[in-house]
């Protein structure tokens, strides 16, 4: 008999955003907080309806790549009868792009992030590297997941997000408007959100573009804190 809870991490995708090593950041607290945790690289792992009846939580750090019908279903079974699904930038909040149910679930979908100048670019990842605010909204300061954190700074991708109106909201970012791009009036996004899907708990960071990223204080705490309240 073990009071341990089960803990699913999911990881591959696009490299850039180092699924690796991001998710190794992360496992040792997962066990230091007393889970049992199983590491898949492909969300095959999802169609396995006898094994995902028992998990209490699912971190997936799974950019683009593609989602077969038998291993969403079983994703959103195991997310409505109550297992808690979290994950940060990329790698929940831009997978599996041919599946709008997917997109459903989530409530927030990447749809670009805006570089730097023209004349700055160089062809490679820093190229969308800008200075942004997270903003912290009124709810945050009561939530267990944000609580006692301020508004703060990063350099790194900024998330344009296409979001609905079921998403609890817990900070959001603003993008200014250049005069090299092509909107005319700033756009606010949900940085930081939770969601609760039938029974299960959903959480979304997207700050997270690589490990430097992640182990910002802010964002780590925020994300260590998301995975605690989305579980089981």
């Amino acid at each position: 008999m073990t009071d341990k809870k089960t803990a699913l991490v999911v990881r591959g995708g696009w490299d850039g955003h180092q699924p690796f090593e991001a998710t190794e950041l992360f496992i040792p607290f997962l066990k230091e907080n007393g889970y049992d945790v199983r590491v898949e690289e492909s969300p095959k792992v999802y169609a396995d309806s006898a094994y995902m009846s028992g998990v209490d939580l699912i971190v997936q750090c799974m950019t683009m790549s593609t989602i077969e019908k038998d291993e969403f279903e079983g994703l959103r079974t195991a997310v409505e009868n109550g297992t808690g699904l979290a994950g940060w930038h990329g790698g929940i909040a831009d997978s599996y792009r041919n599946n709008s149910d997917y997109l459903h679930m989530i409530g927030g979908q990447f749809a670009c992030h805006p570089g730097k100048h023209p004349d700055e670019r160089i062809g490679e990842q820093p190229d969308n590297y800008v200075p942004y605010t997270v903003n912290m909204v009124p709810a945050a300061a009561s939530h267990p997941i944000t609580q006692g954190i301020g508004d703060f700074e990063l350099v790194t991708e900024q998330y344009w997000v296409l979001s609905d109106d079921y998403i609890d909201v817990l900070a959001t970012t603003t993008q200014k408007v250049r005069e090299w791009d092509q909107w005319n009036r700033e756009v606010t996004s949900p940085a930081i959100w939770t969601r609760q899907w039938a029974e299960g708990r959903i959480f979304v960071c997207t700050p997270g573009h690589r490990v430097e990223i992640l182990q910002d204080s802010n964002v780590r705490t925020i994300i260590e804190r998301g995975m605690l309240w989305a579980s089981r």
